[in-house]
């Protein structure tokens, strides 16, 4: 995969998968209303060329407040999603977000792939949010958090398919990485044994 990297920003184009066509669909609704996220985990690997199935799209985005969460919630209806596990934006805000659970949204009528969005809970998602990179793909803005934070991370998770997704990721970075911010993240977060395992050897 071709592409070009800049410190915050990545350029690329290639085929739209249905999925690519979704996820643009989605946060298209979060620039309209200045929204900010960041997309994490698997659909990132997915991106940036891996072959495999997801479930569902994770998203972090900023604390709103009940007057963003209806406008958004009226966006999203607008344009087909329906709440997977939530019925009124009263619910998705004060009971689920509020309490660091995730809301789920999927197409109407559907509930694979939906996406998966939470209030950021830790210092970890507040840099992720705060520290987001800009994907161009065929021109089309995604953001998602810096790769290095997304490598550690899924190194955390810990599955067969996490550690695939970051040595796939690790691999297609490696010339770009800034090698001592992924250390720095790979100790703080404590896996640095794993590192050793599937992105060193």
């Amino acid at each position: 995969m071709e592409f070009t990297y800049s410190k915050n920003k990545i350029v690329f184009d290639r085929e739209l998968s249905n999925l690519d066509k979704l996820v643009l669909r989605f946060v298209k609704i979060l620039h309209k209303l200045n929204i900010r996220y960041v997309i994490i985990s698997g659909y990132i690997a997915i991106l940036f060329g891996r072959s495999r199935n997801t479930e569902d799209v994770d998203l972090f985005i900023e604390k709103i407040d009940e007057k963003k969460m209806k406008e958004w919630w009226n966006e999203l209806e607008k344009e087909g999603f329906w709440g997977v596990n939530v019925s009124t934006p009263q619910e998705a805000l004060h009971e689920y977000l509020e309490n660091n659970t995730a809301i789920r949204f999927a197409v109407q009528e559907k509930v694979i792939p939906n996406f998966e969005v939470k209030f950021t809970k830790s210092v970890y998602n507040e840099y992720s949010l705060d520290h987001p990179i800009e994907v161009f793909l065929n021109g089309e803005k995604i953001y998602t958090s810096e790769m290095e934070l997304q490598i550690a991370y899924k190194l955390l998770l810990g599955t067969d398919k996490d550690f695939e997704d970051a040595r796939h990721l690790y691999r297609m970075f490696k010339p770009h990485l800034n090698v001592e911010l992924l250390q720095k993240h790979i100790n703080e977060i404590g896996v640095k044994d794993k590192a050793e395992k599937v992105l060193w050897h």
